[in-house]
């Protein structure tokens, strides 16, 4: 939903943010020019790898090792090279030039990104102000002298992106897709997930052990005087995370959506003063969506029984850590070492120039991409990637006419939410006006709030009107897609148009494995196990037979058993039911483009080798390229503890056992690791 306090979509399947790209590959089309970026590197083949053994390891294994991971980084692929390019060149180029320009127009995007950008880099600022910026907020919270007092200071916080134990959000109704509601959810974890308070192997002791020597320092390095901070805060998002859903019960979109009018907010958790909470955020809607009734009742009871200097010491700390890496050296170094190093395993942080760039993204995305698209996106990817989309709309219906598991009730439904299937390309068609964002050159953390306030409002002028289905989720300039099951649409920006998912000087059959099996993945995002369950307008509303659902979840719990088998490190295996999804939409992208590509060739001449491959074999070398990675330990624990996404050698070499095309394409036999027979594979789509 998109949150009052924060633009968020948690309803979005999309690809994420995993690894990046090599530039210097040899693959391409005949008569291609040879200067532009071709398609694959056949030195990062490991030929004593056999690629039904570990595809992974045959296609990337000297990639891997000449493309050790950064000192900055946790994770390190083709995503992430990508997105470096995309950011520290590109966006880089572009908010230097407008730095560089005097007497820029007070309110005009360049006067508010080259003046975000001078306060991220004005240090000496920065150390002089110390934490005086956030007093403000601090007296608020030192004036708290009730249950009620905490609740209204709690809202007001969340003004500015601050969490509690719960929040509002806004999105589109799931039952009514066309227009916005009011969402309330839970919140509150600092480490993000229940497990990672309630496991107890030793990498996960130690986090929490960490976690509270992290606390001490911070709130020693703040002034602040709370006795014990760390084990205070512990202990108390230890209890709210026993309450709370997991991330896989999350996932289930009808048992989280409980729609009541807001007066019921006020009978489930009565020790909240939920009027106030609300007033100070401007919402006061007749119905709300409530994520988990339970969890309402399980908050308030513990709210009630907790100190109320235990609630002020946790508030002290949400806002503390939600501004730290804005605020003088020692408490942002402090922030980087507990949740980069001990919880990703990343060694070093970026220098503050790139950090700069990145901030001014994260905070002046949308206006930056207007300026990004003007200069690194043609016109003519947008038609390509449109004429690819149609081609795969079109496999994927002759694929559901082919299922013998599916009935023809449920064919015809199905058909109908395909051909509804909207998609949007490269960039908004229409830009907002971010005018009233008041940024000042100096002043990091009040332009930190302004953009918080306006995202703010931006969600409480939608409640209870229209969704404006143009409206995008993600920047043009970001390295990823996704797909919106409310607007039963899937978006691909231009930051991911790029080699070496999309390239068009590449030889078809990488491309194919690259981006087309993307567009694939998005599609089926349609059909995994949540798409699924809403219909061809966005609404949550089942349109199977009872048979056929039946058939579908037996498919789909196979497939978690599957990678619930795969272990990642000793005592990490990968959480099946809550990669469901990705896992299923990655297996149906990668059978959509193989028949595309199988589609695109029917008739014509055998394609002729490439560095000794034929097409079949190049379209499996695009897939695993565009999935390369390498990943500290403890990003890859992280990543199974809280990421529905497979890590990228389990997205590479998962779901090719399950493709019959796969073992023809390789030779596979029996024997082969990689090689599974018929009748324990999974074949959905």
């Amino acid at each position: 939903m998109k949150s009052i306090h924060a633009l968020q979509l948690p309803l979005l399947a999309a690809v994420t943010l995993m690894a990046a790209c090599n530039n210097n590959s040899t693959t391409q089309q005949a008569g291609a020019d040879s200067t532009k970026v071709p398609a694959f590197e056949v030195s990062s083949i490991d030929s004593t790898v056999k690629p039904c053994d570990d595809f992974d390891g045959f296609v990337n294994g000297n990639w891997k090792k000449n493309n050790p991971i950064p000192s900055t980084e946790s994770r390190w692929g083709a995503f992430n090279v990508l997105d470096k390019q995309n950011k520290e060149v590109r966006l880089k180029g572009i908010i230097l030039s407008l730095a560089e320009q005097k007497d820029l127009k007070k309110g005009t995007e360049e006067q508010q990104i080259s003046d975000f950008y001078r306060s991220f880099l004005d240090t000496a600022t920065i150390e002089k102000l110390g934490i005086t910026p956030l007093q403000p907020y601090l007296d608020k919270i030192n004036g708290i002298q009730s249950l009620a007092d905490w609740a209204k200071v709690s809202g007001d916080l969340q003004n500015i992106g601050i969490s509690a134990p719960f929040g509002f959000g806004v999105d589109a109704d799931a039952r009514n897709s066309k227009m916005n509601a009011v969402y309330e959810g839970q919140d509150g974890l600092s480490l993000g997930e229940k497990s990672y308070y309630e496991r107890q192997d030793s990498s996960t002791v130690n986090v929490r052990s960490e976690f509270v020597t992290h606390v001490n320092k911070q709130f020693n390095q703040a002034g602040f005087k709370d006795a014990d901070p760390g084990k205070t805060i512990l202990d108390f998002e230890t209890k709210l995370a026993k309450i709370q859903l997991s991330n896989v019960q999350l996932r289930d979109p009808v048992k989280t959506y409980n729609k009541a009018p807001f007066s019921e907010l006020k009978k489930l958790a009565p020790a909240v003063d939920w009027d106030a909470f609300a007033d100070i955020q401007g919402i006061k809607p007749d119905t709300l969506i409530i994520q988990d009734k339970a969890y309402l009742q399980g908050a308030s009871a513990l709210l009630k029984s907790t100190p109320l200097e235990t609630l002020k010491t946790w508030l002290r700390w949400q806002t503390l850590s939600h501004f730290a890496s804005y605020l003088p050296k020692p408490i942002d170094n402090e922030n980087f070492h507990f949740f980069a190093t001990v919880m990703r395993g990343t060694k070093a942080q970026k220098p503050r120039l790139e950090r700069a760039i990145r901030a001014t993204d994260g905070t002046m995305g949308m206006p930056l991409g207007k300026l990004f698209v003007k200069k690194y996106f043609p016109e003519s990817s947008k038609q390509k990637v449109s004429e690819m989309i149609e081609n795969v709309r079109t496999v994927y219906g002759e694929r559901v006419d082919a299922l013998t598991w599916m009935g023809d009730s449920t064919k015809k439904m199905a058909h109908k939410k395909l051909a509804s299937f909207t998609y949007k390309i490269g960039y908004p068609d229409k830009w907002k006006d971010y005018s009233t964002i008041d940024i000042k050159p100096a002043t990091l953390i009040e332009n930190i709030v302004s953009a918080s306030h306006f995202s703010h409002k931006e969600a409480l002028d939608k409640i209870g009107k229209p969704v404006d289905k143009t409206e995008w989720g993600m920047t043009p300039q970001t390295v990823n897609a996704y797909y919106n099951p409310l607007n039963n649409e899937v978006v691909f920006p231009a930051g991911i148009l790029q080699p070496p998912f999309f390239n068009a000087n590449a030889d078809d059959a990488i491309n194919y494995g690259g981006i087309i099996a993307v567009i694939g993945h998005e599609f089926t995002h349609g059909f995994d196990d949540q798409g699924s369950q809403f219909d061809a307008d966005g609404n949550l509303k089942n349109w199977w037979t009872d048979k056929d659902r039946k058939n579908f979840m037996a498919l789909s719990n196979k497939y978690v058993r599957y990678f619930d088998g795969i272990e990642v490190l000793p005592g990490f295996h990968i959480n099946g039911a809550l990669t469901i999804g990705e896992n299923t939409a990655d297996l149906g992208g990668l059978t959509l483009a193989y028949y595309a590509l199988a589609k695109s060739l029917k008739g014509k001449p055998e394609p002729a080798l490439i560095d000794g491959y034929n097409w079949k074999q190049r379209f499996f070398l695009g897939w695993a390229q565009v999935w390369h990675g390498n990943s500290t330990e403890a990003a890859l624990r992280n990543q199974v503890q809280t990421d529905p996404h497979s890590p990228a050698r389990d997205r590479i070499n998962g779901p090719l056992p399950h493709l019959k095309e796969f073992a023809d394409a390789w030779a596979g036999t029996p024997g082969n690791k990689m090689v599974l027979p018929d009748s324990a594979r999974v074949v959905i789509w």
